[in-house]
């Protein structure tokens, strides 16, 4: 039989969650709260869909490359939008965070389509969603976006600029953004210098078509990534009873598995395409916050475009806007876009977002 733990080892696996002491009893709270109302996410069906509606007729995109759209309904004056990484779903990623989100409002969720993916589509539909959550139901929403999502966000904030249209947002919340086909492949290196560069250099070749026998490695490689965030099993539960941590390894191998040859290369020839951030524009002008990890170098290459530009001069690119690094105890460090096993350390970050919008409505009103 495995002996208990003692006290000193129970705190050292504490700290590595988070550097407060309080981890036990919030993940008891949160876990009570989710018995009481369990979290369950919805296929939400759009009002409003003039623009996914017109790039359909005009044969510029395909229903297979439409994204679903989820949303958990609650009260309050500020809803949230999320769009998440290449994987998991948002819905897995966001697990632990939901709660402090939900308080303020829905939360509606982007899935990617399994099949496909069209930047321009995608666009559409955030943009026609955004339309609708601000002037339907009359409460601006807070827009978070990770990783990869991240890139497509900044493209149709770009895009909303350069026609003098920005989207009616409370606020906007980036994760570990990666905006561009340089900030995982290094142009001057002779090979990849990270593991996802490697991950996705099959993909970039010159003549490269959707090929099952590379996806099957890319999932492997994914699940290997996930593995490794969860391969602490002492400390995940603080995070997760053992429940949840099996529905959610369930569900991140799922959307994994999930995705095909078509799907995978159509997201990365999607990412592909996205500019980098060269010559510095206004995309947004409310209360922003860039969140990296303080371990991204297993995903951004060293000399990464956007990395360098939204940690030096984030408000060149958004004038209320500021870039934190997101840290933790050393021997359990933040990686690239870690909104799972890390969520207590990106937990603050949102909430002190969430009272500068508060502040900002306020001095509006």
């Amino acid at each position: 039989m495995k002996p208990p733990p003692t006290l000193k080892s129970s705190l050292a696996i504490l700290s590595q969650i988070s550097r407060t002491p309080t981890a036990p009893l919030q993940a008891l709270l949160r876990t009570t709260g989710y018995k009481l109302r369990p979290p369950h996410a919805v296929t939400y069906a759009p009002a409003r869909r003039q623009r996914q509606d017109a790039l359909l007729a005009a044969g510029c995109a395909g229903l297979h490359q439409r994204a679903e759209i989820l949303v958990e309904p609650r009260p309050g004056s500020l809803p949230t939008i999320i769009v998440g990484g290449f994987v998991p779903d948002a819905t897995a990623a966001f697990y632990l965070l939901r709660g402090g989100l939900l308080r303020h409002g829905s939360v509606y969720y982007f899935h990617y389509p399994r099949c496909g993916f069209s930047t321009e589509l995608f666009s559409a539909q955030l943009e026609d969603l955004i339309e609708e959550v601000a002037t339907d139901a009359g409460r601006r929403p807070l827009l978070v976006a990770v990783s990869f999502g991240a890139g497509v966000v900044i493209e149709c904030l770009r895009r909303a600029a350069l026609r003098g249209t920005p989207p009616p947002l409370a606020g906007l919340l980036l994760v570990s953004p990666v905006t561009c086909q340089a900030d995982l492949l290094d142009p001057a290196a002779p090979r990849p210098t990270t593991l996802l560069g490697r991950v996705l250099l099959p993909y970039l070749k010159p003549g490269a078509s959707p090929d099952q026998a590379v996806v099957d490695r890319s999932r492997a490689i994914f699940l290997k990534m996930f593995e490794a965030g969860a391969q602490n099993q002492a400390a995940l539960t603080f995070l997760l009873t053992q429940t949840e941590t099996q529905q959610l390894r369930s569900a991140v191998i799922d959307a994994i598995n999930a995705v095909n040859a078509v799907g995978a290369f159509e997201r990365v020839q999607a990412l592909r395409a996205l500019p980098e951030p060269t010559k510095p524009q206004v995309l947004y002008s409310g209360p922003t916050l860039i969140l990296y990890a303080e371990k991204e170098g297993a995903v951004l290459q060293e000399h990464s475009p956007s990395w360098r530009e939204y940690t030096t001069r984030p408000e060149a690119w958004f004038p209320q806007g500021r870039c934190v690094t997101v840290a933790n105890h050393p021997d359990h460090p933040v990686q690239h876009a870690s909104l799972i096993f890390h969520s207590r350390n990106f937990a603050p970050h949102f909430a002190a977002l969430i009272q500068a919008i508060r502040r900002s409505q306020r001095r509006a009103a």
